[in-house]
C-alpha cells in the first residue's frame, strides 16, 4: 500500500511550472512508493497565487511560505524562489521537520550553502531528508552517460569540455529581470547556468574540480526597466574558465547567455583513454559514443537514442524511439525524492553536493576578480 504525503510548492512561476508538472504526473507513471498530495502554493500576491494554484493543481493557497511549515498536512516543501530566499525558507523547513527540495543553486554565497548544508545535517540526523534540484542529472542520456564513464567504458577521464550557450539577453535591449540584480540572484550566467555544467560535469564524470582559472565578463551594463527608466546589471553576462579535476582530467567550462543562435545549448563532452562521450540538451534524446577499439575502417561516434527500455527512465514513458523532453527531468527528480524518503535514505544530489558546487562558483568569481588560479575549498 502507499502512502500519500503533501507537498508545499513556495514560488509559481517558470521552476514552480515545471514541478508543479512533475508533482501531476510522478504517480501515474511512476508509481512511487509515496503518493504526493499537492496541498498548497505559497506566493506573496493572494490573486496571483489563487490562479496559479487553479491552473497548476495546488488546492490551497497560503501568502506566507512560513504558513507551509505550520501546516501538518504538509510534509515536503519545494522551493521554486530566487536565490535569496533559499537559505531562509530550506533552514526552517528542515528544523520544522519537512523534507525539502531546493532549486539550484543551493544559495547566493557559499555561507548560505554552508548553513543549509548543515541544517540538512541536522535534519538527516532525525529521518527528514532533502535534495536540491540539478535536473539535468536526470536526463536519461546524462545518466547513461554516467552509468558509462562509471563501467569504464572510456578508460581514465582526461578531457571535459562543457558548454552552457544562451542567447535571452543578446540583445542590449532585453528588459532588467531579477536574475540581473547580484542581490537576489547571487551572480548572473554563473550561477544560473554555468553551475548546471559544473554539477552535469561532476556526476557523469565522478570526479570533481579542485581548482579554477577564470574571467567574467558582463557585456551590457545597463538594461531598461518595464515600467521606464533603466536599472544597472550588477551581475556577469558569461564565465569562462578551466579546471582541473582530483583524477587529474582538464576541464574548460563556458556559460553565457549571449550565444546569438543557441537557445538552451547545455553541451558536454568527456574524452577517455579508450572513448569519449558527447551530448547536447538541444537533442537531449541523443548520446553519442566513441570506441576507441573499434575497428578503424569503422571508427567514430555512434549516435544512441536513448528511449529505450534498458535505459535509465525512459522504460517509464513510450515505446522506444518516442522521445521525451525538458519536463520529463523534473518527474524523474520527484520519484527519485518520493522513493529516498520511503526508504530511508539520502536522495542525490544532497545538499552537500550543492554546497560544493557553490564553492566552485566562488572559487570562479574569486579567480576572475584577483586573476589567479584559486583551489577549491574542500575539494580533492
Amino acid at each position: 500500500m502507499t502512502t500519500t504525503v503533501g507537498v508545499g510548492m513556495v514560488g509559481h512561476a517558470f521552476m514552480g511550472r515545471a514541478h508543479s508538472q512533475a508533482w501531476r504526473s510522478v504517480g501515474p507513471f511512476f508509481a512511487p512508493p509515496l503518493t504526493p498530495v499537492m496541498t498548497a502554493l505559497a506566493g506573496r500576491s493572494a490573486e496571483r497565487a489563487a490562479a496559479a494554484a487553479a491552473s497548476l493543481g495546488w488546492a490551497s493557497v497560503e501568502t506566507d511560505w512560513k504558513e507551509l511549515l505550520r501546516r501538518d498536512d504538509v510534509q515536503i516543501v519545494d522551493i521554486c524562489t530566487p536565490g535569496d530566499t533559499h537559505a531562509e525558507i530550506a533552514v526552517a523547513a528542515l528544523d520544522a521537520g519537512k523534507h525539502v527540495l531546493c532549486e539550484k543553486p543551493l544559495g547566493n554565497t557559499v555561507a548560505e550553502a554552508e548553513a543549509m548544508a548543515a541544517a540538512a545535517e541536522r535534519a538527516r540526523a532525525r529521518g527528514v531528508r532533502s535534495m536540491i534540484g540539478f535536473n539535468y542529472r536526470r536526463v536519461p542520456a546524462v545518466t547513461l552517460a554516467r552509468r558509462l564513464v562509471a563501467e569504464g567504458r572510456i578508460g581514465t577521464v582526461r578531457h571535459i569540455r562543457a558548454q552552457y550557450l544562451q542567447d535571452w539577453l543578446a540583445d542590449p535591449r532585453a528588459p532588467f529581470t531579477w536574475r540581473l540584480d547580484r542581490d537576489r540572484a547571487g551572480s548572473g550566467a554563473l550561477g544560473d547556468i554555468a553551475s548546471h555544467i559544473v554539477d552535469t560535469a561532476q556526476f557523469i564524470t565522478g570526479q570533481s574540480l579542485v581548482g579554477v582559472s577564470a574571467l567574467l565578463d558582463t557585456f551590457v551594463p545597463e538594461r531598461p526597466l518595464p515600467g521606464g527608466g533603466t536599472a544597472r546589471v550588477t551581475v556577469d553576462d558569461a564565465a569562462l574558465f578551466i579546471g582541473r579535476t582530483g583524477g587529474g582530467a582538464l576541464a574548460t567550462f563556458e556559460a553565457t547567455r549571449f550565444a546569438t543562435g543557441r537557445k538552451n545549448a547545455l553541451r558536454i563532452e568527456v574524452s577517455g583513454s579508450s572513448g569519449a562521450l558527447a551530448f547536447d540538451l538541444e537533442s537531449l534524446n541523443e548520446l553519442w559514443f566513441h570506441d576507441a577499439a573499434d575497428d578503424p575502417a569503422v571508427s567514430g561516434f555512434r549516435r544512441i537514442v536513448v528511449t529505450e527500455p534498458v535505459h535509465p527512465y525512459a522504460g517509464r514513458w513510450w515505446p522506444p524511439g518516442h522521445i521525451l523532453g525538458y519536463e520529463h527531468t523534473f518527474t524523474h527528480q520527484i520519484a527519485d525524492l518520493l522513493t529516498a524518503i520511503a526508504d530511508g535514505a539520502d536522495p542525490s544530489p544532497s545538499f552537500a553536493d550543492g554546497l560544493q558546487v557553490q564553492r566552485v562558483l566562488a572559487a570562479v568569481a574569486g579567480s576572475a576578480a584577483s586573476r589567479q588560479w584559486v583551489d577549491i575549498e574542500g575539494s580533492q
